[in-house]
């Protein structure tokens, strides 16, 4: 029986979301898996990639193999360094914490608080016009 590493697809449509699986060669993408060993999200920005890198280190000495997108996630990560004994790759970029962002009082703002909209007081200057032009016109009537 040939064991391979493969990836194994979850998510919606236009999200996907893998699972780094060792599973019979004769599987299906989706189907049963032997072991769970990692996760990929690649739409996350830095993509997501972990590994247990005991459990990898055990499947690689027994013989599985893994695909080109595993082999390539493993690279990265520096498992195929480690099983092949070259010099580890440099760190993978970790996500940054977002600095919370400041309120408004401690950025110095001021609420002034009109009270008004703009377009409510262009409607009532119209208004205002309209009513002081008909004005004059109906005192003359009289």
């Amino acid at each position: 029986m040939a064991v391979k590493i493969k990836l194994k697809r979850l998510g919606k449509i236009r999200s996907p979301h893998y699972r780094i699986v060792v599973a019979d060669s004769r599987t299906r993408r989706d189907g049963r898996a032997i072991e769970e060993i990692g996760k990929y999200h690649p739409t996350y920005n830095p993509s997501v990639m972990e590994v247990d890198a005991e459990r990898v280190a055990y499947w690689l000495s027994v013989g599985a193999q893994p695909t080109e997108p595993v082999l390539a996630i493993l690279k990265k990560t520096g498992d195929w360094q480690k099983f092949k004994g070259e010099p580890a790759p440099a760190p993978l970029l970790q996500r940054a914490e977002k600095p919370a962002r400041p309120s408004f009082e401690a950025l110095g703002g001021e609420d002034e608080g009109k009270g008004e909209a703009i377009t409510q007081k262009k409607k009532a200057e119209k208004k205002d016009e309209a009513a002081a032009e008909s004005a004059p016109a109906e005192s003359t009537e009289a």
